[in-house]
Protein backbone atom coordinates (compact mmCIF):
# COMPACT_ATOMS: atom_id res chain seq x y z
CA UNK A 1 0.00 0.00 0.00
CA UNK A 2 1.20 3.12 -0.83
CA UNK A 3 1.89 5.58 1.87
CA UNK A 4 0.20 8.99 2.27
CA UNK A 5 2.38 11.73 3.21
CA UNK A 6 -0.01 15.10 2.80
CA UNK A 7 -3.44 15.80 4.43
CA UNK A 8 -5.51 14.96 1.22
CA UNK A 9 -3.07 12.34 -0.19
CA UNK A 10 -5.02 9.03 -1.41
CA UNK A 11 -8.07 10.71 -1.99
CA UNK A 12 -9.57 8.06 -4.12
CA UNK A 13 -8.93 5.51 -1.44
CA UNK A 14 -10.44 7.05 1.50
CA UNK A 15 -13.39 8.30 0.19
CA UNK A 16 -15.25 4.57 0.18
CA UNK A 17 -13.15 4.03 3.99
CA UNK A 18 -14.87 7.61 4.75
CA UNK A 19 -18.59 6.28 3.70
CA UNK A 20 -17.94 3.11 5.70
CA UNK A 21 -16.68 5.31 9.25
CA UNK A 22 -20.32 7.11 7.82
CA UNK A 23 -22.21 4.86 7.89
CA UNK A 24 -20.92 2.88 11.08
CA UNK A 25 -21.15 6.31 12.87
CA UNK A 26 -24.90 7.41 12.11
CA UNK A 27 -26.27 4.75 14.31
CA UNK A 28 -23.48 5.13 16.87
CA UNK A 29 -23.82 9.26 17.42
CA UNK A 30 -28.06 8.77 17.74
CA UNK A 31 -27.50 5.81 19.71
CA UNK A 32 -24.87 7.42 22.22
CA UNK A 33 -26.88 10.67 22.18
CA UNK A 34 -29.61 8.90 23.56
CA UNK A 35 -27.70 6.87 25.99
CA UNK A 36 -26.52 10.20 27.44
CA UNK A 37 -29.98 11.76 27.94
CA UNK A 38 -29.19 13.97 25.07
CA UNK A 39 -30.95 15.68 22.34
CA UNK A 40 -30.41 13.29 19.20
CA UNK A 41 -28.94 15.82 16.83
CA UNK A 42 -26.30 16.80 19.71
CA UNK A 43 -25.32 13.26 19.20
CA UNK A 44 -25.12 14.27 14.78
CA UNK A 45 -23.39 17.39 15.84
CA UNK A 46 -20.55 16.03 18.18
CA UNK A 47 -19.85 13.81 15.50
CA UNK A 48 -19.61 16.27 12.15
CA UNK A 49 -17.03 18.17 14.26
CA UNK A 50 -15.49 15.02 15.06
CA UNK A 51 -14.68 14.09 11.40
CA UNK A 52 -14.08 17.89 10.26
CA UNK A 53 -13.13 19.86 12.58
CA UNK A 54 -10.37 17.67 14.61
CA UNK A 55 -9.78 15.93 11.51
CA UNK A 56 -8.39 18.59 10.03
CA UNK A 57 -6.04 19.40 13.27
CA UNK A 58 -5.11 16.16 14.53
CA UNK A 59 -1.92 14.52 12.35
CA UNK A 60 -3.10 11.06 13.43
CA UNK A 61 -3.53 9.21 9.40
CA UNK A 62 -6.64 7.06 10.82
CA UNK A 63 -8.17 7.56 14.43
CA UNK A 64 -11.85 8.67 14.44
CA UNK A 65 -13.39 10.92 16.66
CA UNK A 66 -16.85 11.52 17.93
CA UNK A 67 -19.25 10.86 20.59
CA UNK A 68 -18.03 8.01 23.02
CA UNK A 69 -19.87 5.68 24.93
CA UNK A 70 -17.13 5.83 27.51
CA UNK A 71 -18.63 9.59 28.12
CA UNK A 72 -22.39 8.55 28.12
CA UNK A 73 -22.67 7.69 31.84
CA UNK A 74 -20.74 11.44 33.25
CA UNK A 75 -22.98 12.80 30.56
CA UNK A 76 -26.07 11.63 32.00
CA UNK A 77 -25.52 12.26 35.21
CA UNK A 78 -24.34 15.66 34.48
CA UNK A 79 -27.32 16.65 32.46
CA UNK A 80 -29.49 15.13 35.15
CA UNK A 81 -27.11 17.06 38.63
CA UNK A 82 -27.20 20.19 36.49
CA UNK A 83 -31.11 19.85 34.93
CA UNK A 84 -30.41 21.67 31.85
CA UNK A 85 -28.40 20.74 28.88
CA UNK A 86 -27.38 24.21 28.15
CA UNK A 87 -25.25 24.27 31.62
CA UNK A 88 -23.87 20.96 30.35
CA UNK A 89 -22.82 22.58 27.14
CA UNK A 90 -20.57 25.08 29.37
CA UNK A 91 -19.38 22.45 31.22
CA UNK A 92 -18.19 21.02 27.68
CA UNK A 93 -16.23 24.36 27.01
CA UNK A 94 -14.96 23.91 30.03
CA UNK A 95 -13.73 20.21 28.92
CA UNK A 96 -11.99 21.80 25.75
CA UNK A 97 -10.33 24.41 27.70
CA UNK A 98 -8.40 22.04 29.96
CA UNK A 99 -7.55 19.96 27.14
CA UNK A 100 -6.41 22.43 24.84
CA UNK A 101 -4.06 23.73 28.14
CA UNK A 102 -2.93 20.14 28.74
CA UNK A 103 -1.84 19.85 24.76
CA UNK A 104 -0.02 22.88 25.27
CA UNK A 105 1.79 21.88 28.88
CA UNK A 106 2.64 18.51 26.69
CA UNK A 107 0.45 16.23 29.02
CA UNK A 108 0.19 13.34 26.26
CA UNK A 109 2.11 10.67 28.55
CA UNK A 110 -1.01 10.68 30.72
CA UNK A 111 -2.58 7.66 30.13
CA UNK A 112 0.66 5.66 30.90
CA UNK A 113 -0.34 6.87 34.37
CA UNK A 114 -3.41 4.56 34.55
CA UNK A 115 -3.36 1.00 34.50
CA UNK A 116 -5.07 -1.21 32.21
CA UNK A 117 -6.46 -3.26 34.79
CA UNK A 118 -8.43 -0.08 35.59
CA UNK A 119 -9.44 1.63 32.46
CA UNK A 120 -10.56 -1.68 31.40
CA UNK A 121 -12.51 -1.65 34.63
CA UNK A 122 -13.94 2.17 34.05
CA UNK A 123 -14.64 0.72 30.44
CA UNK A 124 -17.07 -2.36 31.77
CA UNK A 125 -18.71 -0.32 34.67
CA UNK A 126 -19.73 2.38 31.83
CA UNK A 127 -21.01 -0.88 29.57
CA UNK A 128 -22.88 -2.18 32.67
CA UNK A 129 -24.58 1.31 32.82
CA UNK A 130 -25.09 1.46 28.99
CA UNK A 131 -26.62 -1.86 29.46
CA UNK A 132 -28.88 -1.08 32.24
CA UNK A 133 -29.86 2.28 30.64
CA UNK A 134 -31.10 0.92 27.46
CA UNK A 135 -33.10 -2.25 28.40
CA UNK A 136 -36.05 0.13 28.84
CA UNK A 137 -36.02 1.86 24.92
CA UNK A 138 -35.43 -2.05 24.19
CA UNK A 139 -38.80 -2.65 25.49
CA UNK A 140 -40.21 0.39 24.49
CA UNK A 141 -40.57 2.37 27.65
CA UNK A 142 -38.70 5.78 27.33
CA UNK A 143 -40.17 7.99 29.81
CA UNK A 144 -39.29 7.05 33.09
CA UNK A 145 -35.71 6.28 33.08
CA UNK A 146 -33.88 9.59 32.24
CA UNK A 147 -32.24 9.96 35.71
CA UNK A 148 -29.25 8.60 37.05
CA UNK A 149 -29.19 4.51 36.89
CA UNK A 150 -26.60 4.50 39.60
CA UNK A 151 -26.61 2.27 43.01
CA UNK A 152 -26.42 4.99 45.22
CA UNK A 153 -27.94 7.93 43.39
CA UNK A 154 -31.64 6.68 43.66
CA UNK A 155 -31.82 4.05 41.80
CA UNK A 156 -33.96 1.28 43.22
CA UNK A 157 -34.17 -1.99 41.59
CA UNK A 158 -37.28 -3.45 42.59
CA UNK A 159 -38.74 -0.56 40.83
CA UNK A 160 -37.07 -0.39 38.24
CA UNK A 161 -37.99 -4.34 37.00
CA UNK A 162 -41.61 -3.81 38.31
CA UNK A 163 -41.80 -0.08 35.91
CA UNK A 164 -40.52 -2.32 33.09
CA UNK A 165 -43.32 -5.47 33.67
CA UNK A 166 -45.60 -2.61 33.51
CA UNK A 167 -44.67 -1.21 30.27
CA UNK A 168 -43.49 -3.08 27.41
CA UNK A 169 -44.15 -2.50 24.08
CA UNK A 170 -44.63 -5.73 21.89
CA UNK A 171 -43.66 -3.78 18.36
CA UNK A 172 -41.00 -2.38 19.78
CA UNK A 173 -39.24 -6.04 21.51
CA UNK A 174 -39.40 -7.71 18.61
CA UNK A 175 -37.68 -4.85 16.40
CA UNK A 176 -34.72 -4.67 19.20
CA UNK A 177 -34.75 -8.93 19.33
CA UNK A 178 -34.37 -8.53 15.19
CA UNK A 179 -32.00 -5.90 15.70
CA UNK A 180 -29.74 -7.78 17.89
CA UNK A 181 -30.14 -10.98 15.67
CA UNK A 182 -28.77 -9.31 12.79
CA UNK A 183 -25.76 -7.37 14.43
CA UNK A 184 -24.84 -11.20 16.40
CA UNK A 185 -25.27 -12.25 12.93
CA UNK A 186 -22.52 -9.48 11.28
CA UNK A 187 -20.40 -10.72 14.18
CA UNK A 188 -20.51 -14.09 13.42
CA UNK A 189 -20.44 -14.65 9.84
CA UNK A 190 -17.42 -13.72 8.27
CA UNK A 191 -18.93 -13.19 4.67
CA UNK A 192 -20.95 -10.01 6.30
CA UNK A 193 -18.08 -8.83 8.06
CA UNK A 194 -16.40 -8.38 4.88
CA UNK A 195 -19.09 -6.21 3.32
CA UNK A 196 -17.71 -3.02 4.41
CA UNK A 197 -20.11 -0.77 2.78
CA UNK A 198 -22.93 -2.69 4.82
CA UNK A 199 -22.46 -2.71 8.48
CA UNK A 200 -24.57 -4.58 10.66
CA UNK A 201 -26.08 -1.28 12.82
CA UNK A 202 -26.71 0.25 9.94
CA UNK A 203 -28.54 -2.83 8.38
CA UNK A 204 -30.32 -3.21 11.93
CA UNK A 205 -31.33 0.41 11.56
CA UNK A 206 -32.30 -0.28 8.27
CA UNK A 207 -34.39 -2.95 8.74
CA UNK A 208 -36.16 -1.32 12.31
CA UNK A 209 -37.52 0.91 9.97
CA UNK A 210 -38.64 -1.02 7.65
CA UNK A 211 -40.56 -3.19 10.22
CA UNK A 212 -42.32 -0.24 11.84
CA UNK A 213 -43.80 0.77 8.36
CA UNK A 214 -45.28 -2.44 8.24
CA UNK A 215 -46.23 -2.06 11.36
CA UNK A 216 -48.48 0.54 10.73
CA UNK A 217 -51.86 0.16 11.64
CA UNK A 218 -51.79 -2.45 13.67
CA UNK A 219 -50.87 -3.38 17.35
CA UNK A 220 -47.16 -3.68 17.04
CA UNK A 221 -46.55 -0.45 15.70
CA UNK A 222 -44.06 1.94 17.15
CA UNK A 223 -45.75 4.80 18.18
CA UNK A 224 -43.39 8.47 17.49
CA UNK A 225 -42.62 8.83 21.14
CA UNK A 226 -40.40 5.61 20.90
CA UNK A 227 -38.74 6.94 17.47
CA UNK A 228 -35.96 9.61 17.10
CA UNK A 229 -36.84 13.54 16.95
CA UNK A 230 -34.64 15.67 15.13
CA UNK A 231 -35.47 18.71 14.03
CA UNK A 232 -36.88 19.24 10.45
CA UNK A 233 -35.88 22.12 9.32
CA UNK A 234 -37.90 24.22 6.89
CA UNK A 235 -36.54 27.80 6.55
CA UNK A 236 -33.64 29.71 7.03
CA UNK A 237 -34.82 30.24 10.50
CA UNK A 238 -35.33 26.15 10.97
CA UNK A 239 -31.98 25.94 9.94
CA UNK A 240 -30.23 28.50 12.38
CA UNK A 241 -32.59 26.95 15.58
CA UNK A 242 -30.26 23.51 14.49
CA UNK A 243 -27.97 25.56 17.10
CA UNK A 244 -28.33 25.38 20.78
CA UNK A 245 -25.72 27.54 22.58
CA UNK A 246 -24.53 27.37 26.01
CA UNK A 247 -26.16 29.03 28.98
CA UNK A 248 -23.00 30.91 30.05
CA UNK A 249 -24.10 31.91 33.13
CA UNK A 250 -22.37 28.10 33.95
CA UNK A 251 -19.13 29.32 34.57
CA UNK A 252 -20.01 31.19 37.74
CA UNK A 253 -21.35 27.70 39.17
CA UNK A 254 -18.39 25.85 40.92
CA UNK A 255 -20.08 21.80 40.19
CA UNK A 256 -20.12 23.12 36.10
CA UNK A 257 -16.56 23.30 36.31
CA UNK A 258 -16.40 20.19 38.31
CA UNK A 259 -18.07 18.11 35.58
CA UNK A 260 -16.17 19.98 32.92
CA UNK A 261 -12.62 18.95 34.38
CA UNK A 262 -14.13 15.25 35.03
CA UNK A 263 -14.89 15.44 31.03
CA UNK A 264 -12.09 16.34 29.72
CA UNK A 265 -9.39 14.18 32.51
CA UNK A 266 -11.73 11.13 31.38
CA UNK A 267 -11.91 12.06 27.78
CA UNK A 268 -8.20 12.80 27.15
CA UNK A 269 -6.91 9.38 28.75
CA UNK A 270 -9.66 7.54 26.63
CA UNK A 271 -8.49 9.32 23.14
CA UNK A 272 -4.83 9.29 24.29
CA UNK A 273 -5.38 5.18 25.10
CA UNK A 274 -7.35 5.01 21.41
CA UNK A 275 -4.11 6.88 19.61
CA UNK A 276 -1.74 4.11 21.11
CA UNK A 277 -4.40 1.75 19.40
CA UNK A 278 -4.90 3.46 15.92
CA UNK A 279 -0.98 3.99 16.04
CA UNK A 280 -1.03 -0.30 15.98
CA UNK A 281 -3.50 -0.53 13.73
CA UNK A 282 -1.99 1.83 10.89
CA UNK A 283 -0.58 -0.66 8.10
CA UNK A 284 2.76 2.53 7.86
CA UNK A 285 3.16 2.31 11.76
CA UNK A 286 3.56 6.11 11.79
CA UNK A 287 3.60 7.27 15.77
CA UNK A 288 0.89 10.08 16.65
CA UNK A 289 1.65 13.29 18.16
CA UNK A 290 0.04 12.74 21.50
CA UNK A 291 -0.01 16.56 22.53
CA UNK A 292 -1.14 18.20 19.08
CA UNK A 293 -4.10 15.44 19.73
CA UNK A 294 -4.86 16.52 22.98
CA UNK A 295 -5.24 20.42 21.48
CA UNK A 296 -6.97 19.18 18.34
CA UNK A 297 -9.57 17.31 20.87
CA UNK A 298 -9.97 20.53 22.96
CA UNK A 299 -10.62 22.77 19.96
CA UNK A 300 -13.32 20.36 18.73
CA UNK A 301 -14.61 19.92 22.15
CA UNK A 302 -15.19 23.79 22.37
CA UNK A 303 -16.69 24.04 18.85
CA UNK A 304 -18.97 21.21 19.47
CA UNK A 305 -20.27 22.53 22.81
CA UNK A 306 -20.63 26.04 21.53
CA UNK A 307 -22.92 24.54 18.85
CA UNK A 308 -24.86 22.19 21.04
CA UNK A 309 -23.10 18.99 20.54
CA UNK A 310 -22.12 16.13 23.24
CA UNK A 311 -17.73 16.04 24.01
CA UNK A 312 -15.80 13.63 21.90
CA UNK A 313 -12.92 11.46 22.27
CA UNK A 314 -10.91 9.55 19.80
CA UNK A 315 -13.03 6.43 19.11
CA UNK A 316 -11.87 2.68 18.78
CA UNK A 317 -14.59 1.43 17.00
CA UNK A 318 -15.20 4.06 14.49
CA UNK A 319 -11.04 3.96 13.79
CA UNK A 320 -10.95 0.10 13.51
CA UNK A 321 -14.03 0.14 11.09
CA UNK A 322 -11.39 3.30 9.15
CA UNK A 323 -8.46 1.47 9.34
CA UNK A 324 -10.18 -2.33 8.21
CA UNK A 325 -11.56 0.06 4.82
CA UNK A 326 -8.38 0.53 4.03
CA UNK A 327 -8.22 4.21 5.22
CA UNK A 328 -4.86 5.59 4.75
CA UNK A 329 -5.04 9.34 5.38
CA UNK A 330 -6.70 11.51 7.36
CA UNK A 331 -9.03 12.90 4.58
CA UNK A 332 -11.01 9.50 5.33
CA UNK A 333 -12.18 11.35 8.57
CA UNK A 334 -13.16 14.26 7.28
CA UNK A 335 -15.00 12.80 4.60
CA UNK A 336 -17.12 10.90 7.41
CA UNK A 337 -18.12 14.25 9.26
CA UNK A 338 -19.08 15.82 5.49
CA UNK A 339 -21.52 12.95 5.16
CA UNK A 340 -23.13 13.12 9.10
CA UNK A 341 -23.11 17.32 7.84
CA UNK A 342 -25.45 16.60 4.65
CA UNK A 343 -27.38 13.49 6.12
CA UNK A 344 -28.95 16.12 8.90
CA UNK A 345 -29.03 18.85 6.80
CA UNK A 346 -31.22 16.94 3.73
CA UNK A 347 -33.09 13.78 5.07
CA UNK A 348 -33.78 14.02 8.56
CA UNK A 349 -37.51 13.22 8.17
CA UNK A 350 -36.02 9.76 7.58
CA UNK A 351 -34.10 9.70 10.58
CA UNK A 352 -36.98 10.73 12.56
CA UNK A 353 -37.86 7.33 11.13
CA UNK A 354 -36.09 5.05 13.56
CA UNK A 355 -36.84 3.18 16.52
CA UNK A 356 -35.33 4.24 19.97
CA UNK A 357 -35.83 -0.06 20.04
CA UNK A 358 -33.21 -0.45 17.24
CA UNK A 359 -30.71 2.15 18.76
CA UNK A 360 -31.17 0.66 22.20
CA UNK A 361 -29.80 -2.82 20.45
CA UNK A 362 -26.82 -1.21 18.67
CA UNK A 363 -25.65 -0.07 22.39
CA UNK A 364 -26.98 -3.21 23.90
CA UNK A 365 -23.83 -4.51 21.83
CA UNK A 366 -21.30 -1.67 22.46
CA UNK A 367 -22.20 -2.22 26.23
CA UNK A 368 -21.70 -5.93 26.13
CA UNK A 369 -18.04 -5.56 24.31
CA UNK A 370 -17.36 -3.07 26.64
CA UNK A 371 -18.36 -5.29 29.59
CA UNK A 372 -17.81 -9.21 28.14
CA UNK A 373 -17.34 -12.40 30.23
CA UNK A 374 -14.10 -12.65 28.18
CA UNK A 375 -12.52 -9.67 30.26
CA UNK A 376 -13.50 -10.74 33.62
CA UNK A 377 -12.12 -14.35 33.09
CA UNK A 378 -9.00 -12.17 31.06
CA UNK A 379 -8.28 -10.32 34.42
CA UNK A 380 -9.29 -13.61 36.57
CA UNK A 381 -6.22 -14.95 34.68
CA UNK A 382 -3.95 -12.47 35.80
CA UNK A 383 -4.11 -13.13 39.18
CA UNK A 384 -5.57 -11.16 42.06
CA UNK A 385 -3.22 -8.50 41.77
CA UNK A 386 -4.86 -7.38 38.09
CA UNK A 387 -8.79 -8.71 38.75
CA UNK A 388 -9.69 -7.16 42.13
CA UNK A 389 -8.66 -3.16 41.17
CA UNK A 390 -10.19 -4.11 38.25
CA UNK A 391 -13.52 -5.74 39.41
CA UNK A 392 -13.62 -3.10 42.23
CA UNK A 393 -13.66 -0.40 39.37
CA UNK A 394 -16.17 -1.83 37.72
CA UNK A 395 -18.47 -2.17 40.87
CA UNK A 396 -17.49 1.40 42.10
CA UNK A 397 -18.13 3.20 38.55
CA UNK A 398 -21.52 1.70 38.93
CA UNK A 399 -22.77 1.89 42.38
CA UNK A 400 -21.16 5.12 42.94
CA UNK A 401 -19.78 7.64 39.56
CA UNK A 402 -17.00 7.37 37.18
CA UNK A 403 -14.89 9.45 38.95
CA UNK A 404 -15.14 7.87 42.44
CA UNK A 405 -14.84 4.47 40.56
CA UNK A 406 -11.48 5.04 38.93
CA UNK A 407 -10.15 6.35 42.12
CA UNK A 408 -10.72 2.94 43.91
CA UNK A 409 -9.07 1.49 41.21
CA UNK A 410 -6.34 3.19 41.27
CA UNK A 411 -5.96 3.40 45.22
CA UNK A 412 -6.17 -0.45 45.12
CA UNK A 413 -3.98 -0.75 42.33
CA UNK A 414 -1.24 1.37 44.27
CA UNK A 415 -2.01 -0.41 47.43
CA UNK A 416 -1.44 -3.87 45.76
CA UNK A 417 2.11 -2.34 43.96
CA UNK A 418 2.99 -1.33 47.37
CA UNK A 419 2.17 -5.02 48.95
CA UNK A 420 4.04 -6.43 45.92
CA UNK A 421 6.78 -4.16 46.07
CA UNK A 422 6.94 -4.83 49.79
CA UNK A 423 7.10 -8.87 49.26
CA UNK A 424 9.83 -8.78 46.42
CA UNK A 425 12.41 -6.76 48.53
CA UNK A 426 14.05 -9.89 48.93
CA UNK A 427 13.71 -13.81 48.49
CA UNK A 428 13.67 -16.00 51.62
CA UNK A 429 12.20 -19.43 51.22
CA UNK A 430 9.77 -19.67 54.83
CA UNK A 431 11.71 -23.30 55.19
CA UNK A 432 14.57 -21.37 55.53
CA UNK A 433 13.92 -19.79 58.29
CA UNK A 434 12.30 -22.13 60.37
CA UNK A 435 14.58 -24.81 59.96
CA UNK A 436 17.69 -24.04 58.35
CA UNK A 437 21.06 -22.59 61.06
CA UNK A 438 22.81 -20.72 57.82
CA UNK A 439 20.34 -18.41 56.33
CA UNK A 440 20.78 -16.37 52.63
CA UNK A 441 18.63 -13.10 52.51
CA UNK A 442 19.16 -12.37 48.36
CA UNK A 443 18.23 -8.30 48.38
CA UNK A 444 16.04 -7.17 45.47
CA UNK A 445 17.17 -4.46 42.86
CA UNK A 446 15.62 -1.45 45.08
CA UNK A 447 14.86 -2.35 48.96
CA UNK A 448 13.58 1.16 49.61
CA UNK A 449 11.71 2.29 53.07
CA UNK A 450 8.32 0.23 52.22
CA UNK A 451 9.84 -3.12 52.83
CA UNK A 452 11.07 -2.25 56.45
CA UNK A 453 8.20 -4.36 57.80
CA UNK A 454 9.11 -7.01 56.32
CA UNK A 455 12.48 -7.28 56.72
CA UNK A 456 12.00 -5.91 60.26
CA UNK A 457 10.09 -9.30 60.39
CA UNK A 458 12.12 -11.43 58.75
CA UNK A 459 15.29 -10.55 61.20
CA UNK A 460 12.82 -11.51 64.13
CA UNK A 461 12.20 -14.57 63.27
CA UNK A 462 15.90 -15.43 62.78
CA UNK A 463 16.66 -18.02 65.40
CA UNK A 464 19.75 -17.70 67.99
CA UNK A 465 22.91 -19.59 67.28
CA UNK A 466 22.52 -18.98 63.37
CA UNK A 467 24.46 -17.79 60.83
CA UNK A 468 22.46 -14.81 58.53
CA UNK A 469 23.93 -13.74 54.85
CA UNK A 470 22.31 -10.58 53.80
CA UNK A 471 23.48 -10.33 49.92
CA UNK A 472 23.28 -6.94 47.75
CA UNK A 473 25.32 -7.66 45.06
CA UNK A 474 22.39 -6.76 42.53
CA UNK A 475 21.21 -4.37 44.76
CA UNK A 476 21.29 -0.84 43.10
CA UNK A 477 19.74 1.06 45.75
CA UNK A 478 18.75 0.68 49.51
CA UNK A 479 17.44 3.10 51.56
CA UNK A 480 18.88 4.41 55.03
CA UNK A 481 16.02 2.98 57.05
CA UNK A 482 16.85 -0.19 55.99
CA UNK A 483 20.87 0.00 56.59
CA UNK A 484 19.78 1.23 60.17
CA UNK A 485 17.59 -1.47 60.41
CA UNK A 486 20.59 -3.95 59.10
CA UNK A 487 23.20 -2.31 61.64
CA UNK A 488 20.99 -2.51 64.79
CA UNK A 489 19.91 -6.23 64.22
CA UNK A 490 23.65 -6.80 63.79
CA UNK A 491 25.68 -4.93 66.55
CA UNK A 492 22.95 -5.62 69.24
CA UNK A 493 20.38 -8.17 68.79
CA UNK A 494 23.06 -11.01 66.79
CA UNK A 495 25.81 -10.16 69.62
CA UNK A 496 23.64 -10.59 72.35
CA UNK A 497 22.30 -14.17 70.34
CA UNK A 498 25.51 -15.06 69.26
CA UNK A 499 24.06 -14.77 65.01
CA UNK A 500 26.86 -14.62 62.99
CA UNK A 501 26.21 -11.65 60.18
CA UNK A 502 27.72 -11.91 56.71
CA UNK A 503 26.93 -8.68 54.38
CA UNK A 504 27.50 -9.37 50.72
CA UNK A 505 27.75 -6.56 48.11
CA UNK A 506 26.40 -3.66 50.13
CA UNK A 507 27.90 0.11 48.55
CA UNK A 508 29.72 3.20 50.50
CA UNK A 509 27.02 5.01 48.98
CA UNK A 510 23.36 4.60 47.94
CA UNK A 511 22.72 8.39 47.38
CA UNK A 512 25.34 8.65 44.37
CA UNK A 513 24.84 4.76 43.27
CA UNK A 514 28.64 4.08 43.99
CA UNK A 515 29.59 0.65 42.14
CA UNK A 516 31.61 -0.51 45.42
CA UNK A 517 31.03 -4.26 45.51
CA UNK A 518 33.28 -4.72 48.74
CA UNK A 519 33.00 -1.69 51.47
CA UNK A 520 31.21 -1.52 54.62
CA UNK A 521 28.53 0.00 56.48
CA UNK A 522 29.20 0.38 60.12
CA UNK A 523 28.81 -2.81 62.13
CA UNK A 524 31.29 -3.02 64.90
CA UNK A 525 32.19 -7.04 65.40
CA UNK A 526 30.65 -8.68 62.38
CA UNK A 527 32.04 -9.56 59.32
CA UNK A 528 31.51 -7.49 56.27
CA UNK A 529 32.60 -8.70 52.55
Amino acid sequence: MKKTNTLFGGIKENIPSGIVVFLVALPLCLGIALASGAPPLSGILAGIVGGIVIGFISNSPISVSGPAAGLAAIVLGAITDLGSFELFLTAGLIAGFIQLALGFLRAGSISNYFPNNVIEGMLAGIGVIIILKQIPHAIGYDKDFEGNLQIFDGFNLSEYLSGLANAITPGAVLVTIISLAILITWEKVNFLKKIKLLPGALVAVIVGILFNEVFRGSSLEISSEHLVTLPVPQSVEDFKNLITFPDFSGFLNPQVWIIGATIAVVASIETLLCIEAADRMDVHKRITDTNLELKAQGIGNLVSSFIGGLPMTSVVVRTSANANAGATSKISAIVHGILLLVSVLSIPFLLNKIPLATLAAVLLMVGYKLASPAKLSHFWSKGKYQFIPFIATIIAVVALDLLKGVGIGLAISILFLLLGNMKRAYYLSREDLESADEITIDLAEEVSFLNKAAIKKTLKNIKPNSKVIINAKKTSYVSDDIIDLISDFANVRAREEDIEVVLEGFKTSYKEYENDQHSHITISHRRVI
